[in-house]
């Protein structure tokens, strides 16, 4: 668990969300101008039965009838239109912010799993689904159109009014009602969100150990534990829900309330001979289309709470996700490591994890890292690739500070075998090249130089095996074996081995140490992490870790006694 506080997590502007955001303002305003125009039209129906009931009845004209009934036709079809557009803009838009956002969204989902600053996690997609779903979805649509509330009642205020100001008070009432149950419901939602996610995250952590689970009868505490955070999620759920029903409810009552109100106080108008038949019946259905957009947008109001939510914790990933600098594309290294001085420190640790570690090894060098539990051999192998970065001090290669190579050109110099291995779904060919295209030629040179090419010649299609999530076809020696073969390919001129002979019997142990002989005289540098002393047998210098500082350095023969006394009587894996 590492953090990477001052490269993989900084705290910025990051300015892909913006960029993306700006690139969106023409097409936003699009929609809004033809928000506009829609509503405009909208008009149609009103003023084409006033003019049916004012003028055409009175005057009973067909010719009059036909060209307004034409009019009326256009003027549909052009709303048809614009309504489609704005439908395929917004669809556009959702569908382009999450191709634009998602890799970087990914990324900083990644990143922040590497740097320990939560549990591992893809929430983010998730939330880029949600506001993707919103845009292109009909709750967006009562949003865009309550602005133009105003138009509607304007039209209403010109035929009378008195259902002018009777319209405008039912459109205040509503809005009124939206705000409340927007007070009403947005903690609720937000808690019961928050619990969702924890439920979720506690089903898919028991769903990935679901092994040990079963083996030591954990299955009725962890269904209880999630049962337990689930519950108050549908608790939460269903009060915001019943709350929000009960406005829904009542925002309906009054706008029924309204409509008869409107068409009564249009019929009493009427008997006074203030306005026409067509006025009282043209006023009723703008009043309806006035206030729709409200009252929808108090039922989709949930969607646009979630909506917001999604959009709020995007927009905080995307601030913490480090934006990836274009960096000069540094020489080939040859494998000569120096660590200076290296500190660090764990987010909540008050002592060092490591403190002042000093090392050099030249090239076709093999170092065997060794130590107690938790003494930082772990950690130091995170700094060692890269992948955490060091309070003090520095971790060159070749000179050049691992913060001063792009990520995508060190990794293809370095091969990596972590502690907990983890490979991908897809066949074992595909995991051997990192999950890239590669020639087969490169991919059977990993495999023979890991001694696991014969192995793979055995599995039901050999290279093309599917090996499954998480390689969960193959044993865990299997597992490892592969992951060897993956950390040696391409040639890497820097590898570090975390624990490589956890899993592997004889046969997999002495394949491993040829592979350490071959790296050697390919002229790469090697890092061993070990508990077992017989690996010292096979490298070139030796460290000893205790309590994260080095207790000894040099060649094996002179550091095996402290090694022995650094060794614990388990194979508990390192810190």
């Amino acid at each position: 668990m590492f953090y990477n506080t001052s490269d993989t997590m900084i705290k910025s502007a990051n300015p892909i969300l913006k960029q993306a955001l700006s690139a969106c303002y023409s097409g936003f305003a699009a929609v809004v101008v033809f928000s506009l125009f829609i509503n405009v039209l909208m008009l149609t129906a009103p003023l084409y039965m006033l003019q049916i009931f004012d003028r055409v009845i009175a005057a009973r004209s067909e010719d009059t009838l036909l060209y307004l009934t034409l009019i009326a036709g256009v003027a549909l079809l052009t709303l048809a239109a614009l309504e489609m557009s704005r439908t395929r803009i917004m669809v556009g838009l959702g569908t382009w912010l999450d191709q634009r956002l998602s890799g970087t969204v990914l990324e900083g989902s990644i990143g922040k799993s590497v740097a320990a600053a939560g549990t591992p996690s893809i929430q983010g997609l998730r939330d880029l689904s949600t506001i993707r779903t919103f845009l292109t979805g009909s709750e967006m649509f009562p949003i865009l159109d309550s602005p133009w509330t105003p138009i509607f009642i304007a039209a209403i205020f010109m035929m009378h009014p008195i259902l002018g100001w009777l319209s405008l008070g039912g459109a205040i009432v509503l809005f009124g009602l939206a705000i409340a149950n927007d007070l009403a419901t947005r903690n609720l939602l937000r808690r019961s969100g928050g619990a969702s996610f924890t439920a979720l995250r506690q089903a898919e952590s028991a769903v990935r150990n679901a092994h040990v689970i079963e083996a030591m009868g954990m299955m009725p505490n962890l269904v209880g534990r999630w049962h337990a955070k689930n519950t108050e999620m549908l608790d939460l759920q269903a009060r915001a829900s019943r709350r929000a029903g009960a406005i829904t409810a009542t925002s309906k009552f009054i706008r029924q309330c309204l409509q008869i109100s409107v068409l009564g106080t249009g019929a009493w108008l009427m008997l006074g001979g203030e306005i026409t038949a067509g006025i009282m019946i043209a006023s009723s259905i703008l009043m309806a289309r006035a206030l729709a957009p409200i009252e929808q947008a108090i039922g989709s109001w949930r969607s646009a709470i979630a909506a917001r939510g999604a959009y709020e914790r995007v927009r905080d990933q995307l601030a913490t996700t480090r934006v990836r600098g274009a960096k000069i594309t540094l020489p080939r290294p040859e494998g000569r490591l120096k660590v200076e001085g290296v500190t660090f420190f764990h987010p909540d640790g008050v002592a060092p994890t490591l403190g002042g570690v000093s090392f050099e090894l030249e090239p076709g060098e093999a170092l065997g890292l060794v130590g107690s539990t938790a003494a930082g051999k772990s950690t130091l192998a995170a700094l060692l690739v890269g992948i955490a970065k060091p309070r003090l001090g520095h971790v060159r290669l070749d000179g050049a500070d691992m913060a001063d190579w792009a990520a995508e050109d060190l990794g293809r110099h370095i091969g990596y075998l972590p502690q907990d291995i983890e490979l991908f779904a897809g066949t074992v060919r595909d995991n051997i090249a990192r999950m890239g295209e590669a020639d087969p030629e490169s991919v059977i040179s990993a495999a023979q130089l890991a001694g696991v090419h014969e192995l793979i010649l055995q599995l039901p299609s050999g290279y093309e095996t599917e090996i499954g999530e998480a390689g969960a076809v193959l044993s865990g020696g299997q597992r490892q074996r592969i992951a060897l073969a993956r950390a040696v390919f391409g040639h890497p001129r820097f590898v570090v081995l975390d624990e490589p002979n956890a899993s592997l019997d004889a046969a997999g142990e002495e394949a491993l140490i040829n592979a350490i002989a071959a790296l050697k005289k390919r002229g790469a540098t090697v890092v061993v992490i070990a508990h077992r002393p017989s690996i010292l047998r096979h490298v070139d210098k030796a460290l000893v870790l205790r309590a994260g500082a080095v207790e000894a350095f040099g060649p094996p023969s002179q550091v095996l006694s402290t090694v022995t006394r650094a060794q614990p009587t388990t194979s508990a894996q390192g810190a």
